[in-house]
């Protein structure tokens, strides 16, 4: 059984005991979370499709760290005119464990 959900303006797919790394959520380490925006739910040979989510399908998953990825460096240059800029971005994320799928 797994479910698509979506989270953070991205659809994720997971089943129970998945480990995701999504955007950035609020919330400590430890914290257990409910996702209510489930859009399918697909068991043995059923699915469940929502229109546009799924009435009364939760995903509950806990938060397993808060992070920072590596560096992602941007350069712009523009021959003979002397122009160079450098900047680095460390997008932030938030690694969580789906801990169950609760279909009515």
């Amino acid at each position: 059984m797994y479910a698509v959900f979506k989270l953070g303006g991205n659809q994720h797919r997971a089943t129970v005991g998945d480990v995701l790394k999504v955007q950035k959520l609020a919330g400590e380490v430890g914290q257990s979370l409910e996702i209510s925006e489930v859009l399918l739910v697909k068991k043995e040979e059923a699915a469940v499709v929502g229109r546009p989510f799924v009435a009364g399908a939760k995903v509950v998953a806990e938060i397993l760290a808060q992070g920072r990825e590596k560096t992602l460096i941007i350069q712009k240059f523009k021959r003979r005119v002397k122009y160079r800029r450098r900047n680095g971005h460390r997008q932030p994320f938030t690694r969580i464990r789906i801990t169950g799928v609760m279909v009515p």
